[in-house]
């Protein structure tokens, strides 16, 4: 196991302990969550970081970051809901497209296929993790930032179906 998916592990590791420290209670307790997904976020940054610039690629990683990506935002905006901070919509919206992503993934990578993330898939992640890293201080400014995730995460799925079709010839 190398570094890059070591870090992909711990950011895994990582989504029951925003939920705990999300529902504790305490006073503090948005703003420590959001440390601990800002810590996801970084191991994000810092394994694909490393395993581009030394060459640690595998097919395993491939595979397990964006999962664990996906895992971590759904959790983040059902926790989110439930806490009336964002609406339904927007955890139905990501959560049947994260489901689809990873289905999809699944049967690819079955098949030896492995399509990696793109740019408009980066994109949303970072909308996502700047509205979310926002919500401490301006609910309404990172609702916002939140739909704006929502709409290039939409868009990003047309893409993926896009390479999806011209790669099957669908």
């Amino acid at each position: 196991m190398n570094i890059p998916n070591t870090l992909t592990l711990v950011r895994l590791f990582l989504i029951p302990i925003f939920v705990l420290f999300f529902f504790s209670g305490e006073t503090n307790s948005l703003t420590n969550a959001t440390l601990i997904f800002l810590i996801a976020g970084l191991t994000d940054v810092l394994d694909g970081y490393i395993a581009r610039k030394y060459n640690l690629i595998t097919k395993w990683g491939t595979v397990l970051d964006p999962l664990a990506d996906k895992l971590m935002l759904v959790t983040v905006l059902t926790c989110l809901f439930l806490r009336n901070y964002i609406p339904l919509w927007v955890v139905l919206i990501i959560a049947i497209k994260e489901f689809l992503m990873i289905s999809a993934g699944i049967s690819f990578y079955r098949k030896d296929v492995v399509f990696p993330a793109d740019g408009y898939g980066k994109i949303a992640t970072l909308v996502f993790y700047i509205g979310i890293l926002y919500l401490p201080f301006h609910s309404i400014i990172s609702n916002y930032l939140i739909y704006l995730g929502v709409a290039v995460s939409i868009l990003a799925f047309v893409n993926y179906l896009l390479k999806v079709t011209r790669k099957f010839k669908v």
